[in-house]
């Protein structure tokens, strides 16, 4: 071996190590605040992976850095695949006793964070605000029975639809931006009112509710069936569950001044377990 690739073996092996104490430091820092202030991980099985990184960064870093006999090397191997083998086993028993429902925008911006008591069927909701950390913000209305349908209608607009455990079907909205430039609150069935249309369906938002039609049958919902997540979406429901879910896209556009017709469009998608897409409606004049 030339002194060139031995340097280059040992700023491999120094690189590791730093990396190791990065994520060693990143671990304590969380117990911390964890402990202090009830931050977790967004989902909790990156606890877990980021020890096994840790240990792979500062085992490599060593046989880098150190020049080890064949016996020392088997020890060490030995050492990190018990590590390994623990902590994904503790990994495992971890997500059996909280079920991590996590999803990822469509930009990458974004992510949608359920934890599932699997016992009880409490799940809470949770907001990131670290990056990879966050808050809990909100539980969930209904106990679950542990399955979870995630769709993105926008970058910013994630639908988790999920049976109860009297199973009865239920959508909880997850939203991340606005259309009105944040400077004030303001309601979706209010900003959408009038005549919307796709190939396939047709909504129609008025004084008295908002009515969906599809195949030639309408489904008719007063405001007090709707309830309203954030600034983009709302859930129609009837008979204690939810029936739709209307979201505003990303290029729809608030301005409340205006007596302009709507601009951009709104996403309809179904209440379902089965596998299904949104529907994407323009709009089609007062009602």
């Amino acid at each position: 071996m030339t002194k060139r690739q031995d340097k280059r073996i040992k700023i491999i092996g120094w690189l590791l190590f730093f990396l190791a104490i990065g994520f060693f430091c990143l671990q304590m820092g969380y117990l911390f605040i964890h402990q202090r202030f009830q931050v977790e991980y967004i989902d909790n099985r990156i606890f877990y992976m980021i020890n096994i990184i840790c240990v792979l960064c500062l085992s490599l870093g060593i046989l880098f850095l150190l020049t080890l006999t064949k016996k020392w090397k088997l020890a060490v191997a030995s050492i990190v695949i018990l590590f390994i083998i623990i902590n994904s086993v503790l990994l495992v028993i971890g997500n059996s006793k909280i079920k991590n429902v996590t999803s990822i925008s469509p930009d990458f911006k974004h992510v949608l964070a359920i934890k599932q008591n699997t016992k009880t069927g409490e799940a809470v909701y949770y907001r990131n605000y670290y990056g990879i950390l966050a808050l809990p913000k909100e539980t969930l209305p209904y106990k679950t029975d542990g399955e979870f349908k995630v769709e993105w209608l926008a970058n910013d607009v994630a639908v988790v639809t999920y049976k109860a455990t009297d199973k009865t079907i239920h959508q909880f909205i997850g939203t991340y931006g606005d259309r009105g430039g944040g400077l004030s609150y303001y309601y979706v069935g209010a900003e959408i009112q009038g005549a919307w249309k796709s190939e396939d369906i047709e909504l129609i938002s008025s004084p008295d509710g908002i009515s969906v039609t599809q195949n030639g049958q309408t489904e008719t919902f007063d405001w007090d069936q709707i309830v309203q997540f954030g600034t983009l979406a709302i859930v129609l429901t009837e008979n204690n569950q939810a029936k739709w879910t209307i979201s505003l896209n990303e290029d729809f556009t608030i301005d409340s001044s205006s007596a302009t017709s709507p601009s951009g469009g709104i996403s309809v998608y179904r209440a379902t377990m089965d596998e299904n897409k949104p529907f994407v409606l323009t709009y089609d004049g007062a009602n």
